[in-house]
């Protein structure tokens, strides 16, 4: 077992950047959106970037739409929570247990799936290590925690498709290429009757396409089902027909495009509990649609929001 230890204040001054020491010594906090680890998705460990304790793992990161990275639990027991008064307000601050290093804050709004926390941790409290160079730096105990990374090639990860439709498909994009499991997005039309459809072509229903993202994912990290439940009806409203925000339209429609009798009964058994569950004051309108021919969107749309990072978008993560 690997003992961690905090430096001494004149290594760390010497060692941590003035963004890392005020975070980990101070208690600051970084500004959301412009850190390293908002948006990362590598499959790794985070270890406190002062003592090199383990403390995350990114098996259990996901996007909470707050700009800094986020974790529905620790790993081992190296994180610690503390009472927080300051600002006027009452939280629990997480801190690490042998470097003593602020960390953030945890929260009780994570995705209830996964045991409802959310840990809010700074980027700057934290080091990452991908997992191809865990063993090499010591933490090959931790390989556990990747059963689809350890020891396999790219070429052999499972793989599943989704086709989602939530109105427009930049925001809808954005969102999901950010969620734990999910390996590669594309923008696209999808539902009509015309082929080689462009953009105008969707619009006032003259070609029937719906806008649509199509998910390739990981379903030993995500399954069809957690995406559905814990990230579509999260993300959009389902309940208005054929629009979102002030966009409407049948090209704007939710829509869910089965491809196989499995992914329609677990589509119809989520709708179901999200009717169920109170969360939205309207019945869910999402149409279950049957897969249909693919067009992907000119290459202005794909990864729209990455390249215009003020750009429109209707889309949030709902609590």
């Amino acid at each position: 077992m690997a003992e961690y230890t905090k430096p001494s204040r004149e290594e760390l001054e010497a060692t941590l950047t003035p963004e890392q020491f005020a975070v980990t010594q101070q208690c600051g906090t970084e500004p959301p959106f412009r850190n390293a680890y908002w948006n990362n998705k590598e499959p790794g460990l985070y270890v406190d970037v002062v003592s090199g304790e383990p403390l995350f793992a990114s098996v259990h990161k996901f996007d909470s739409g707050t700009g800094w990275p986020s974790f529905t639990q620790p790993i081992a027991d190296n994180v610690t929570e503390h009472r927080d008064v300051s600002y006027g307000m009452v939280r629990v601050e997480v801190r690490s247990k042998h470097g003593d290093s602020h960390l953030g804050h945890v929260f009780p709004d994570g995705p209830r799936s996964s045991g409802g926390l959310r840990y809010c941790i700074n980027s700057a409290s934290l080091r990452f290590i991908p997992v191809d160079q865990l063993a090499d730096e010591g933490y090959g105990e931790y390989l556990a925690y990747f059963p689809a990374q350890r020891g396999a090639d790219t070429k052999t990860t499972a793989r599943e498709v989704a086709v989602l439709a939530a109105g427009c498909f930049w925001g809808v994009e954005e969102l999901l290429r950010a969620v734990p499991g999910v390996i590669d997005t594309e923008v696209g039309y999808t539902g009509g009757w015309l082929d080689n459809p462009r953009y105008e072509d969707t619009h006032d229903s003259k070609s029937g396409h719906a806008e649509a993202v199509r998910i390739e994912f990981d379903p030993t990290v995500l399954s069809y089902e957690t995406l559905l439940e814990e990230w579509f009806f999260r993300l959009h409203d389902p309940t208005t027909k054929d629009r979102q925000g002030n966009d409407v339209g049948t090209q704007y429609r939710s829509a869910i495009f089965v491809a196989t009798p499995e992914q329609r009964a677990t589509a119809e058994a989520v709708i179901a509990r999200v009717n169920a569950s109170g969360r939205w004051p309207k019945p869910v309108v999402t149409t279950i649609e049957p897969a249909a021919t693919w067009w992907p969107a000119e290459g202005y749309h794909q990864d729209y929001l990455q390249k215009h990072p003020n750009g429109y978008t209707c889309h949030w993560l709902r609590p």
